[in-house]
Order: C-alpha cells, then structure tokens, then sequence
C-alpha cells in the first residue's frame, strides 16, 4: 500500500510541469486569439471609412454597308473605358480621387488611313478636406487633363492627308487650388475656388499656338511661344455620384475656370469642362452606358466651316462628344 502511494504521488509530482505547461499553452493560445480578434477588428474599422465605386467595361459595335443609298463607311469600332472613385471620410477628414479615362480606336476599309483614334480621354483629380462645419469644408483640389495617343484632322481621304492636332501633353491642364467644399450627402458636392492656378503645358511646338499658349519675348527681342502658361484665376467644380439604384450608376463632373489677369482671356470668359456618364448593368455582365462630353476653352482655336461664300476661320467653339455603347461591362 505505501509502494502504490509512493508511485501515485511520484505521478503527480511528474505531471504537474506537464500540466502547468499545458495551461500555459492555453493561455498564450487564448491571448493570440485576441490580439488576432483585435487586429481584425480595427482591419475592418479601417475600411469602413472608404468607399470604391465606379464604372468600366468595354463597348464595340460593327456597320457593314451593301449598296447603301444614304452613303457611309463600313467600320469596326472599340472602347475601353473606365470612371473610378476611391473616397475617405473619417472624423473631420475627407479625401476624394476620380480618374475618368477611355480610349477607342476605329477601323474602316473605306477610309485612308483605315486606323483612327475614336476616343481618347484621362481625367484625373484628387480634393483633401478639412471639415469647418457640418458639411462644409477647407479643401485643397489637384487635377490633371490630358489625352494618350496622337490625334489627327483629316482632310483629304483618298490621299490619306491628316494634320496632327493633339498628343501626350500637347496639350494638357494641370490645376491646383485651395477653397470651399460643400458635401451635403453622398451624392452631390461644389466646389468655390477663389486662389486657383492652371498651367497650360504644349509638348510639342508646333501645336502651341492652336491651343493658346501666348507669345513671349526673349532677351534679343524675339518672339516665341514658351512650352506652358500658367494663370491664376477663380475655378468652380460640382460633381454627381449617384448610387442608390442597383446596376445604375450616374457620374458627372462639371468645372469652370476663368482668369483674373490675362492678356488674351477676360476675366468672366469661363473654360469649361463637362463629363456626363450613365450606365445600367443586366445578366451581371454586361452594360449599356451613355457617355458626353462639352468643353468650351477660350483659347483653343478650331477651324469652322464657311458661311455665306466666306471661308472658315479658327476660333474658339464649343466641343461635343457622344458615346452610347452596348458591351461588357460592370459598376460597382
């Protein structure tokens, strides 16, 4: 009896490490698990303070033409298009960032050369907010315009004459300002700038002149026309995200700029910039989008036709584009 005793109390005295390992094993356990429950937590708090919407898809659409009376030319046409919004909001702060690109190219057997631009477009800005009062804020607003690939003005299709028009920052507008941000909900915001600054950027010098870079003199008197202008000036920016409607998505951005001091621009002639975009999602994947575009820039000359036995002349005009596409798609 006292040899069984001896053993059981040598087998307790033996597991007890065993046993206090064990606990603390389950206890290291038991606080990685709530380290992990935390770091999940604040991941998830993290993200509900941003918010990703957007549109992007691809439209095609073909003509063909057999004896056709009323003219035209058969044609196989792409566009690739995309309007993005990443936003922040947390406490007083707000962040809000777009980018609204497409690019589309054409083919057409009738036409000299067969390959031509369709579409081309990146519009990208970014507006920091600091909240003053409900739904008002002191924001900082950058914002870049341009295009991708060469453009072309064509005059005589059975020799294949084109002139160039426009390339990769020739031209493009870069914006920076400080001002006022009205939020009042999730879908509609303005923006009034008093201190706003443009630059005007012409990579290639050839176009300077057509998109209204001025001339300045040089040392020896001589005239030229620098690669970019800068003015500064009054801008004002609205914008519309509607979201509310599955599969609907209406996104629209209109900005006008106008300066205080320019040689060649009254103050009140404002440029304008308008994008329009719609789109509606069935069967998941696919869409139809309408798409516009109205520009009008005091400086930017094209040529019109001739009125009344008078020729055309370059000026500024208002600039119109329309794309109503049925293609894969998705919004979100």
């Amino acid at each position: 009896m006292k040899k069984v005793f001896l053993l059981l109390t040598a087998c307790m005295l033996m597991s007890a490490p065993i046993l206090r390992a064990q606990d603390d094993e389950a206890k290291k356990a038991a606080e990685e698990a709530m380290k992990t429950d935390v770091k999940a937590a604040e991941i998830t708090d993290s993200v509900k303070f941003w918010k990703f919407t957007g549109m992007f898809g691809l439209n095609a659409t073909q003509t063909q033409l057999v004896n056709w009376a009323a003219g035209g030319n058969n044609n196989i046409t792409g566009v690739v298009y995309a309007n993005l919004t990443l936003s922040y909001k947390k406490n007083k702060l707000a962040w809000d960032n777009n980018l609204d690109t497409e690019i589309g190219e054409l083919y057409s057997s009738d036409l000299n050369p067969r390959w031509r631009k369709s579409n081309d477009k990146l519009n990208f800005y970014s507006k920091f907010g600091y909240e003053l009062a409900k739904s008002w804020y002191l924001s900082v607003l950058g914002s870049f315009k341009s295009q991708y690939a060469p453009g072309y003005e064509y005059a005589n299709n059975d020799a294949g004459d084109k002139t160039l028009i426009s390339k990769w920052a020739s031209p493009s507008y870069t914006d920076l300002s400080i001002g006022i941000d009205w939020k009042p909900n999730d879908i509609f915001t303005i923006y009034v700038s008093p201190i706003a600054g443009r630059l005007t950027f012409c990579r290639d010098s050839t176009l300077r002149d057509h998109y209204g870079i001025p001339e300045v003199a040089r040392e020896d008197g001589t005239l030229y026309r620098p690669a970019a202008n800068a003015a500064l000036g009054l801008s004002i920016k609205g914008g519309v995200n509607y979201t509310k409607i599955k599969n609907l998505k209406i996104i629209s951005t209109v900005t006008l700029f106008t300066p205080y001091t320019s040689k060649v621009q009254p103050f009140g002639n404002f440029d304008v910039d308008w994008d329009f975009a719609i789109s509606y999602n069935f069967f998941k994947v696919l869409s139809v989008s309408l798409m516009t575009s109205l520009k009008y820039y005091d400086q930017v000359l094209i040529d019109g036709p001739g009125r009344n036995g008078f020729p055309g002349y370059p000026a500024p005009r208002v600039q119109f584009k329309e794309m109503i596409g049925l293609g894969i798609g998705y919004s979100f």
